[in-house]
């Protein structure tokens, strides 16, 4: 679910619970009305995202021999979703109960970018896409991660490094 999407769930829910509380607001004009649910639901949002990081099950990463974890993150508002660098690969791991493990290595990877839109960056989240040379994904998106210039700028340097440590490279052809 997009940014846009749980905002608006979320002005919707408090929209909800002021005609349920029974307060009349019929007094105060309708765009102070609008600004103050909007500002409800812009404090929530990371409010929410918190709390989800202190309940969120920790993803036990199993690395063997020389591999070390990098960093770990999830998608803003999400549980269902985990995200782990390590100086081999990128890890995703999708579902709550059930578990699906998508693996990316670092020395297939091609490119790096990442992508925010006006919200996102006042939340200081925003997409990564990662394109490699691997036939079933050849394209990947870290979505929603926080602080997403340094985490790019994480798998870069994870990217290279694997790469000098393999003696890969790559010729572009003109």
């Amino acid at each position: 679910m997009t940014l846009e999407q749980n905002r608006a769930r979320v002005v919707a829910a408090v929209w909800q619970a002021i005609a349920q509380s029974g307060v009349d607001l019929s007094s105060v004009p309708r765009d102070q009305q609008d600004r103050l649910v909007a500002t409800i639901a812009d404090t929530l949002l990371p409010t929410v995202n918190q709390m989800l990081d202190e309940v969120a099950p920790l993803v036990s990463a199993e690395v063997s021999g020389e591999e070390r974890i990098l960093w770990e993150g999830r998608p803003f508002l999400s549980i269902t979703e985990r995200y782990v660098l390590t100086t081999e690969r990128v890890r995703i791991y999708h579902g709550l109960i059930g578990r699906t493990v998508d693996d990316i290595e670092l020395v297939r990877l091609q490119d790096i970018d990442f992508t925010q839109n006006a919200g996102e960056r006042i939340l200081g989240i925003g997409d990564i896409h990662l394109r490699g040379a691997d036939v079933s994904t050849p394209e990947t998106t870290l979505r929603n991660v926080h602080q997403p210039e340094e985490v790019r700028e994480l798998i870069r340097r994870a990217w290279l490094d694997a790469r000098k440590r393999y003696g890969v490279s790559f010729r572009e052809q003109m």
